[in-house]
């Protein structure tokens, strides 16, 4: 199953409060239904890398999330990906709290749990803690996601993991040009020597409308002696992506 380090649980459901009148009633009714939102997308990608390895034997993938958001900051979603392990689907369910603590600076705090439907023992829970802002033009989000030790599919073992994304629009074009690193150690054997990672990546987006085309250059510092890193798919990459977002 994939090596483990990542990020991506908590929901707000608006309760209508009781009114002697129906007319009330409908009136709370329709201010908590407009202080939900709901969003999603559908992507194809020639690759699903996590955190810099291929979880799709590098091979396409089809990908598709929703989430459903409050106003107060909550929000609960789940997202999924086909996969070249266990029975070849990922399932993701997150959630958490989301707010500006201060002036274009926001924080997130949640968990992701994440299941291989058709396998045993295969669960992960992942808290994560990030904060993001604008530097300049930049928009910037750096992160910490944390899987504890004691699960089934760890067992004693234990990951962190650390990032950093950054994307900076080109004025007066649908252009964006993004970049990610992040850092993985973990107590069971990563890829890397004392079990630790790095992976990153460069590359650049172009929205229109409800659609997204990307494509990225993603590679990692794993070993490459005995092809284990082209083993793992943990090697360089060009990765294309096509999604649309609702």
């Amino acid at each position: 199953m994939k090596t483990f380090s990542r990020a991506c649980f908590g929901m707000a459901l608006a309760l209508s409060a009781l009114s002697t009148s129906a007319y009330a009633q409908e009136a709370e009714e329709a201010a908590d239904t407009s202080s939900i939102t709901i969003s999603g997308s559908a992507t194809v990608v020639s690759d699903y890398r996590f955190r810099g390895f291929s979880q799709s034997n590098e091979e396409a993938a089809i990908q598709g999330g929703i989430t459903v958001s409050h106003d107060s900051g909550l929000y609960v979603g789940t997202w999924g990906s086909s996969i070249g392990f266990a029975n070849g689907t990922e399932i993701d369910v997150f959630g958490g709290y989301s707010k500006e603590v201060t002036s274009g600076l926001t924080a997130d705090i949640g968990a992701t749990l994440y299941l291989y439907p058709g396998t045993s023992n295969s669960s992960v829970i992942e808290p994560y803690f990030s904060v993001k802002g604008d530097i300049g033009p930049a928009s910037v989000k750096t992160g910490i996601a944390w899987a504890p030790g004691g699960q089934d599919s760890l067992g004693d073992a234990s990951a962190v993991y650390l990032y950093t994304d950054a994307g900076v629009g080109i004025p007066n074009t649908p252009f964006t040009l993004n970049g990610h690193v992040g850092y993985a150690k973990s107590d069971s054997f990563l890829g890397g020597a004392d079990g630790e990672v790095l992976d990153y990546s460069v590359g650049v987006s172009a929205s229109w409308k409800m659609l997204t085309l990307g494509v990225s250059y993603v590679n990692t510092d794993a070993p490459k002696l005995g092809g284990f890193k082209e083993a793992v798919g943990a090697d360089g990459a060009v990765i294309f992506s096509l999604g649309a977002s609702f």
